[in-house]
């Protein structure tokens, strides 16, 4: 017998072992994660994270807070007489984290980043869009480049945007829909049309006391449409054509999870077969709190957040909500979409609201929600954290399979002493259990294509991979994740992609090819930067960035 037919047969005889009751997932051996502090302090408090392609993040707060902890570089100092806070700053109010030598680099943003939105292009810049103040019809672009810096167009917006949300469109431009007393959205790049459009959808979701329904979470559905979520409901919005076109059921217990009673949402996997979707869309929408709890935490009552996700099929006829109860209750916690499909939920208190001074009860352990597990036993607890993360947190993946956790500012400016939660100038690193060293034989790695390798839509693609234990072939998928820019509870333009239709082939000792097809359109997939991983028994490899064009 030679090499490979001893390999063909050993992969065969594990298949049929593990097809049966024999079998055994990352859920019944979970570690719970791990947590390890990365930077004491980066000397800002990371309010908005965007990962680039060259695996650095680029990391703000806002410019009216005050003096941060690091300077600007080469001496520079920003000036501006309408500061709230300090009119001659010498210090830096944006860094850039490299991911790789756990390095900081103080950037130069001019204008108020607070509260602002972004998302990348397909050549992986960075646009940033809006803020407060001087901010507020602002445009920033930087790009993914050694010693790059923020550019500024001063009127790069045709509205003010302060709390709105980008949906990275198709044909690769963006929509920038909302922000406070904005019901209307608008394009960026412009056309010769600098033009904003009604969406009366923002006027009928705004309670006249306590708004709820800022940062609306918006994703990008399998038919083209947008699903638009803001306070306790959602349509289905044709942009191109500028109308709805199907209204959703209400969150059947009513209550509002957009601004100030934060919850949070992702897209759930959208399964590829041969690069279409396979299986439709669905919406996850966990956490929040209920109506009035704004207007009870200005008064100084901190009522309990809500402890249900509603889970709705967007591309069904006649789509329902479906409720499930996590473990804890959660307010402003972040929601991040793991290369295995799995769903983290992380930072947030149990009590109170978004805003300044109006959050408590931090909730330190993070949960992973397991979307294809049966109700009842999706949820499974992961271990603390030693860090509130409350106002003003944000979470990201990163490309080796941990996530990225940062800031917790509940102050007007910054605060370190002689309060309930200080500002958090630290990032942390969250380890999910799929890293554990226990796990290291079942891990792949990949050895083609090369990271930065440019594909395109509905491309076949061979992705070779060792693994250094006994591969189960039936246990391995190929998935894809877009980098998030990231605030305020909801990291935009989320999306994983499960390429589906391949078979495992044995190349070699310990070596493995996979083919699959690409997202079949931008519909699917807008071009641009993905973190392309090969996942085995729900244990990813390290990703690999791969550029669709």
């Amino acid at each position: 017998m030679t090499q490979n037919q001893f390999l063909s047969l050993s992969l065969f005889l594990l298949t049929f072992l593990t097809a049966g009751p024999l079998s055994r997932t990352l859920t019944d051996a979970a570690g719970g994660g791990n947590w390890a502090v990365l930077k004491p302090s980066i000397g800002i408090s990371a309010m908005h994270m965007q990962l680039l392609n060259n695996d650095k993040v680029v990391i703000f707060d806002r410019t009216d807070f005050g003096r941060s902890n690091i300077s600007l570089p080469n001496g520079k100092c920003r000036v501006d007489p309408n500061d709230t806070a300090l009119t001659n700053d010498c210090t830096a109010h944006s860094v850039e984290y490299n991911v790789a030598t756990n390095g900081i680099r103080a950037l130069t943003v001019l204008t108020d980043v607070w509260c602002s939105s972004g998302a990348l292009t397909p050549d992986g810049r960075l646009i940033q869009t809006g803020g407060f103040n001087d901010g507020d019809h602002v445009v920033r672009i930087f790009r993914p480049c050694s010693g790059c810096d923020w550019e500024e167009i001063n009127s790069g917006l045709t509205n003010r945007r302060w709390y709105a949300t980008n949906q990275i469109l198709p044909d690769g431009r963006q929509i920038i829909i909302g922000g406070r007393r904005q019901f209307n959205y608008e394009f960026y790049p412009k056309t010769s049309a600098t033009v904003a459009y009604n969406l009366p959808f923002l006027v009928e979701t705004n309670d006249p006391q306590e708004e709820n329904n800022l940062y609306p979470f918006v994703f990008l559905n399998t038919d083209g449409n947008l699903f638009i979520f803001a306070n306790n409901r959602a349509i289905l919005f044709d942009y191109l054509k500028d109308v709805v076109v199907k209204k959703y059921p209400q969150m059947p217990d009513g209550n509002p999870r957009s601004y100030p009673c934060t919850g949070s949402a992702v897209l759930l996997p959208l399964k590829l077969f041969q690069g279409n979707a396979a299986g439709g869309a669905e919406v996850l929408v966990c956490g929040g709190a209920p109506k009035g709890t704004y207007t009870s935490a200005k008064k100084g009552t901190f009522v309990g957040a809500l402890n249900t996700c509603g889970r709705i099929k967007i591309t069904d006829p006649n789509p329902q909500w479906v409720m499930e109860n996590m473990p804890t209750a959660r307010v402003m916690g972040d929601m991040v979409m793991l290369p295995n499909g799995n769903v983290l939920i992380i930072n947030g208190g149990s009590a109170g609201s978004a805003g300044w001074e109006y959050g408590r009860n931090p909730v330190l352990n993070p949960v992973i929600y397991h979307p294809n597990n049966r109700a009842g036993s999706r949820f499974e607890g992961q271990n603390p954290s030693s860090i509130p993360r409350m106002y003003h947190s944000a979470a990201i993946l990163l490309r080796d399979g941990r996530v990225l956790v940062g800031g917790s500012n509940p102050h007007i400016y910054y605060v370190f002493t002689n309060t309930l939660f200080p500002t958090e100038l630290s990032l942390e690193s969250f380890s999910p259990s799929y890293l554990d060293p226990g796990s290291a034989n079942l891990r792949p790695n990949i050895i083609s294509p090369v990271s930065q390798t440019k594909i395109g839509h509905k491309q076949r693609i061979v992705v070779r991979f060792t693994v250094p234990g006994m591969v189960n072939a039936n246990l391995v998928s190929v998935t894809m994740v877009a980098p998030t820019f990231t605030t305020h509870s909801f990291a935009m333009n989320q999306r994983l992609l499960v390429l589906g239709g391949g078979t495992v082939s044995t190349v070699g000792m310990s070596t493995y090819e996979v083919g699959v097809v690409t997202p079949g359109s931008g519909i699917l997939a807008p071009s641009g930067f993905y973190m392309l991983f090969v996942v085995h028994q729900e244990i990813p490899s390290q990703g690999i960035w791969v550029q669709i064009q």
